[in-house]
């Protein structure tokens, strides 16, 4: 390293640690700039790697963001491939890495260090869970294994469990149907995709059933029984004994802070790791990105670990930007926005569900609607449910959730902006929205949430309060 130059060392890539290196690299020409990669895989769309197991996509190339080989030659990016940070020195600004090819050690100084280690994924203590067959799903290595098995599983035996109703469990549970399997889906929660209300998961359920998923909800896995070292079955909380040739383990991750509480740094009440507007932890040299990371919570104020794609991306592009310029815009607060395709229904949030706005103390109401996604008189008009929660009495939006066949997307995405600004259901409502009779109506599903949120928060009509149990 030149006497002067900056050097900034990023640990992690992926979504969070690539996107910090690329802009760090665009906001100064000539830092010194080191991404350590404990994996061979720097940069991959693990978003995709579900449909990649189902062969929905193809080629195994397109998942590749960025290769280590292009971030070096575009962006003159030193990546260190197989190498794993073991400690950090905050008082020395020094890095201890370890070659996993040969198991030495080296030290790096660092000006700026950013930390994007990501999660772990939860493999539960149970008999039988490390036998040959139990999967989760993390980076490529793992996706090529489940592909590799799903393909070797003979057409007679292609019987799967999935444990964990979330995105990824449903994600996994359509693609090893599309691959010819059965699936028996186990959730511990009474319902499918516990971020959604019961009322909103109904449509996502019932389209699992028409499908062939067989559910198992309210209900944990107990154990996996395995014959000659590989997995043959599971055993459920309730006794049930499910045959399986196949277990995919969707069960949440926890965050890797073990590299940044060694050191010192602070974690928050979620664990995960502390940070500032800025993505700076409790030292202000030292960023962190992505899945490890505790973020701001727009609708309560709050702090939250969101382990989505697109806050990773942002929090990683800025954190890139501050580290070697020293000022960027602030990160904004993260809403939980997430979209999720089941077969032919796709189940769209963001913000709080009404069971997670009263838990944290909301006294709130919603408004809930069944309309076409665009005009009922064109060709193609399919029905889509929207739900919007909304604070009472003063109104303020916050969240929303759409289940439906089409259109789910994109009233998300316009009630997510609404409520990023603080928004009310009252300027839901005078939203001036694109329409042509292809596209939508000239009184969308968001404005008619909105009308009937209005009506009740004026007096104008009583509500029937579906989430009265929650």
């Amino acid at each position: 390293m030149a006497e002067g130059t900056m050097r900034v060392v990023i640990v992690g890539g992926v979504a969070g640690g690539a996107s910090a290196a690329a802009r760090a690299r665009r906001c100064n020409e000539s830092a010194e700039i080191i991404l350590l990669e404990r994996d061979g895989d720097v940069s991959f769309a693990n978003c995709g790697m579900p449909y990649h197991i189902g062969g929905e996509i193809v080629e195994r190339a397109k998942l590749v963001v960025a290769s280590a080989q292009l971030l070096r030659r575009r962006f003159r990016i030193d990546v260190r491939e197989q190498s794993e940070a073991v400690s950090i020195d905050r008082a020395a600004r020094t890095i201890r890495v370890r070659r996993l090819a040969d198991g030495s050690e080296y030290e790096l100084s660092w000006d700026r260090l950013i930390l994007s280690p990501g999660a772990a994924p939860v493999i539960p203590p149970l008999p039988g869970i490390t036998a040959k067959g139990v999967y989760s799903l993390r980076n490529l290595v793992d996706m090529d294994r489940i592909r590799a098995a799903v393909e070797a599983t003979a057409d007679g035996a292609r019987t799967a469990v999935v444990a964990g109703a979330g995105f990824i469990g449903l994600e996994m549970a359509e693609q090893l149907v599309r691959k010819g399997f059965v699936v028996h889906l186990v959730e511990l929660q009474s319902q499918v995709l516990p971020p959604l209300d019961m009322d909103m998961s109904v449509a996502i359920r019932d389209e699992l059933i028409q499908q062939g998923v067989k559910l198992y909800l309210g209900r944990a896995l107990q154990s996996v029984t395995e014959q000659s070292g590989s997995v043959s079955g599971v055993a459920l909380s309730d006794g049930t004994q499910l045959a399986a040739s196949l277990v995919i383990l969707g069960l949440g991750v926890r965050p890797n802070v073990g590299l940044a509480t060694a050191c010192g740094l602070e974690t928050g009440p979620t664990g995960g790791i502390r940070i500032n507007e800025f993505l700076q932890t409790s030292d202000p040299h030292i960023y962190a990105v992505g899945d490890a990371v505790e973020y701001p919570y727009g609708p309560t104020g709050s702090a939250a670990r969101v382990t989505l794609a697109g806050p990773a991306n942002r929090a990683g592009r800025l954190a890139g930007e501050h580290a070697v310029c020293g000022v960027s815009a602030a990160f904004r607060p993260v809403l939980g926005t997430a979209i999720v395709r089941v077969f032919g229904q796709t189940a769209a949030m963001t913000g709080l569900s009404v069971r997670a706005a009263r838990r944290a103390g909301f006294d709130c109401r919603s408004a809930t609607v069944i309309a076409g996604q665009h005009a009922g008189y064109f060709p193609g008009a399919v029905m889509l449910t929207l739900k919007l929660v909304y604070e009472y009495p003063s109104g303020r939006l916050l969240g929303a959730q759409a289940t439906g066949a089409d259109g789910a997307d994109k009233r998300i995405d316009v009630l997510a902006t609404v409520l990023a600004f603080g928004g009310t259901v009252r300027d839901v409502a005078g939203l001036d929205l694109c329409y042509a009779p292809p596209y939508g109506s000239a009184r969308d599903p968001v404005h008619q949430a909105a009308f009937v949120a209005c009506n009740e928060l004026d007096g104008q009509g009583a509500m029937l309060d579906v989430d009265a149990d929650l």
